[in-house]
């Protein structure tokens, strides 16, 4: 795959990735009611996420309330906040830069280095945005999978398992940290070398014709 192809596949591929994470993180299914055990309920499903909760009743009609207080919300919850915030706004300046530094576009074509230099920050860009992402939708996970195998009196089809939007973000990671790696493959080691070379090599031939 030459050097152009390559990073178009990692933009597009980090792309997805961050518009998967914007998803994952307005989603309210980070955890769900589990149906597992003895008795099933189906009336009511219960659906919570970073910013929402949601009760779906079996006639379809769904109900959803914004979380209070940012104050009052679990410790595990207002990280993961952040951590996909951060993640967001990573993806987003990782986009535009990259856009400057791809060589399908004409910006600053001139300097076909630095370029490649400014495309490497971008896929730095997104590398540190899909493991936000990952951290923070592996925290709730973590917490999820506590709460829900830990000793208590609640039944276990009354308990919460992941959500879809658990895997969306974990979907969304992978992407951006391929996309990013693939973005950082655009370091122009042997064109910095020859360039350095020929730089240092012209004076010292000027030299011998004088």
């Amino acid at each position: 795959m030459g050097g152009g192809a390559r990073e178009l596949a990692g933009y597009l591929a980090a792309l997805a990735g961050w518009m998967a994470a914007l998803a994952a993180a307005v989603l309210p299914q980070w955890r769900q009611s589990s149906y597992a055990g003895d008795a099933i309920i189906t009336a009511v499903g219960l659906h919570e996420g970073l910013w929402m909760s949601c009760a779906a009743q079996s006639t379809g009609q769904v109900q959803c309330r914004l979380h209070d207080s940012l104050l009052s919300l679990e410790v595990h919850i207002q990280t993961s906040r952040a951590l996909m915030v951060i993640s967001l706004l990573l993806g987003f300046f990782g986009i535009v830069v990259s856009v400057v530094g791809m060589k399908c576009t004409k910006v600053g074509e001139e300097d076909p280095v630095t370029k490649s230099r400014i495309a490497v920050a971008g896929g730095v860009l997104f590398i540190l945005s899909g493991l936000c992402t990952l951290a923070a939708v592996s925290l709730y996970a973590t917490q999820v999978t506590y709460e829900f195998f830990r000793e208590s009196t609640i039944p276990i089809n009354a308990r919460y398992e992941f959500g879809s939007a658990l895997f969306v973000g974990w979907g969304a990671a992978s992407l951006s940290m391929l996309g990013g790696s693939l973005l950082c493959c655009s370091w122009p080691a042997k064109e910095r070398r020859g360039q350095q070379y020929h730089r240092q090599t012209q004076p010292s031939t000027a030299r011998e014709y004088v």
